[in-house]
């Protein structure tokens, strides 16, 4: 998990486009979801981190966001999502 605020501009996208950064998430609301989520993309930057694997999100104790997760959001409200 890296912190948005610790990392630069350059630095971020180059992890991006190299796939070592593929998933966003809050770190108040402990909610996780795709870079392209207009949620996310509203966030303060304080709050944002950024994840490589949806794994690594989880064992993080991260949810899947309602907006741009939607299916695996249902299967983690129905308890049916690790």
């Amino acid at each position: 998990m890296k912190r948005h605020a610790e990392i630069s501009q350059t630095l971020l996208r180059s992890k991006i486009k190299s796939g070592e950064i593929n998933f966003g998430g809050n770190l108040k609301l402990k909610i996780y979801g795709l870079l392209s989520c207009s949620s996310g993309k509203r966030m303060k930057m304080e709050n944002r981190v950024f994840f490589k694997s949806e794994e690594e999100a989880l064992e993080n104790s991260y949810r899947p966001c309602g907006h741009c997760m939607k299916e695996k959001y249902k299967q983690w409200k129905n308890n049916l999502y690790p």
